[in-house]
C-alpha cells in the first residue's frame, strides 16, 4: 500500500479506478465534466491506495456549522450567536463558535480551521466582508473549495453570496426624525470608521434625514459626524467633540457607544436626557436597564438569524440562494435617554 504521506500519483490512481490519468486530474482538481459514478470510483481509489483526499473533496460533517464572530465584548454579538445557535439546533445542526480576539487568530486562520474540521457551512457575522478595505478574494477562495457560507451585516457587491443586513440607512433616519420631533436642531452622529459598510450607510441616512427635517446641507451635517471606535471609549471621545460643537442630541452606531456618550455627558455635569438626548443602536440585552434606560434602534436579531441560517441550509442542500442582500427593517425603541428640547 502507498504511504499516506506520498504525493498522489495519477498513474496509480488511474489504474486502480480503471480511468484515464486525465480523468483523475479533473477529479482531484474539482473540475466539471466527470460523471458522478466515475468521480466516486476515483475517490474510492484514493482511499484504497491510502492517499489523503484533497481538502475540497473531503466529506463535510452535516452536523457542524462554523460561526465566525468578532470579540464578544459587545453584547449584540453573543445575542446573534445565541439566535443562530437556536435556529441551527432546530434543524439538527451544531455551531462551532470562532471568536476573533485581539492578538488571536485572524478570520482567515479561523476559516482554515473550520474547513479542516469539515464543517458543512459557515456564518460570518460582521467580519472582513463589512470592511471595504479588505480583499474579497478570500471569500471567492472559499467558494472554490466548495464551502457554503452566508454573511451578516455589511454588504459587499464583490462577494457572490447571500447577505443578511439591518437597514442601517433607515436606522439613522429613524433616530434623527425622533430627535427632530423632540425639538433638537443640532444633532450629532457618533459612528465607526467610514471603511465599514454599516458606518457608511448610517452616515448617508443621517445626512439625508438632517437635510429633510432640519434643512441642513451635507457639509453642515458632515461637520457633526464623528468617526471613532465601536466602544464605550469611542463614544465618549466622540461626545466631547460633539458637545463642543453645541450638539444637544447624539445618534450612535452602537449601544456601547451610546453609553460612552452618557458617561461623557455626566463628566461634564450634564444630565441625560434633560441636557443631552442619546440614541443607541442594537438594543442588546440589559440596555433597557441602564440609567437612564437607553432609547435605541433595535436590530431584528431573531429574524436576521433565521434568514441567514435558512439561506445557508438551502445552499448546503444544493439549492442555491439568490446572490443578493436581504435587508431587515429595524425598530425605534423609545426609553428614557431622549427628551424634548426645552432650551
Amino acid at each position: 500500500m502507498v504511504g499516506v504521506t506520498a504525493p498522489p500519483r495519477l498513474a496509480h490512481i488511474a489504474a486502480q479506478a480503471a480511468v484515464s490519468e486525465a480523468t483523475v486530474s479533473r477529479v482531484l482538481n474539482g473540475k466539471p465534466g466527470v460523471a458522478d459514478t466515475t468521480r466516486q470510483r476515483v475517490l474510492a481509489a484514493l482511499d484504497v491506495l491510502g492517499y489523503e483526499r484533497p481538502v475540497r473533496l473531503r466529506r463535510r460533517s452535516a452536523g457542524l456549522i462554523g460561526l465566525v464572530t468578532p470579540e464578544l465584548t459587545n453584547p449584540i454579538f453573543p445575542a446573534f450567536a445565541q439566535a443562530v445557535e437556536q435556529v441551527l439546533a432546530g434543524h439538527g445542526f451544531t455551531p462551532v463558535l470562532c471568536t476573533q480576539m485581539p492578538g488571536g487568530a485572524t478570520e482567515d486562520e479561523l476559516v482554515e480551521q473550520l474547513v479542516e474540521r469539515g464543517v458543512g457551512g459557515i456564518v460570518f457575522l460582521s467580519g472582513l466582508h463589512a470592511d471595504t478595505s479588505s480583499d474579497p478574494e478570500r471569500y471567492a477562495g472559499l467558494t472554490e473549495r466548495g464551502v457554503p457560507f452566508v454573511l451578516i451585516n455589511g454588504y459587499n457587491e464583490r462577494i457572490s453570496a447571500p447577505f443578511v443586513s439591518p437597514d442601517d440607512h433607515a436606522a439613522a433616519q429613524m433616530a434623527v426624525r425622533h430627535l427632530a420631533d423632540l425639538g433638537h436642531r443640532r444633532i450629532g452622529l457618533a459612528i465607526g470608521q467610514l471603511r465599514y459598510v454599516p458606518s457608511r450607510r448610517k452616515r448617508e441616512g443621517f445626512i439625508e434625514a438632517v437635510a429633510a427635517r432640519l434643512g441642513q446641507s451635507a457639509d453642515e451635517a458632515g461637520a457633526l459626524i464623528q468617526h471613532t471606535l465601536f466602544s464605550v471609549e469611542g463614544g465618549r471621545a466622540a461626545a466631547g467633540a460633539l458637545f463642543d460643537q453645541g450638539c444637544t442630541a447624539v445618534v450612535c452606531g452602537s449601544d456601547l457607544m451610546a453609553l460612552g456618550v452618557v458617561r461623557a455627558a455626566r463628566e461634564r455635569g450634564l444630565e441625560v436626557p434633560d441636557d443631552i438626548s442619546v440614541v443607541g443602536f442594537d438594543d442588546s440585552q440589559l440596555i433597557a436597564f441602564t440609567s437612564p434606560p437607553l432609547t435605541t434602534v433595535r436590530q431584528p436579531v431573531q429574524a436576521m438569524a433565521a434568514a441567514a441560517v435558512g439561506a445557508l441550509l438551502e445552499e448546503i442542500g444544493g439549492n442555491p440562494v439568490q446572490r443578493t442582500e436581504f435587508v431587515f427593517r429595524p425598530e425605534l425603541v423609545v426609553r428614557g435617554s431622549t427628551a424634548r428640547r426645552t432650551g
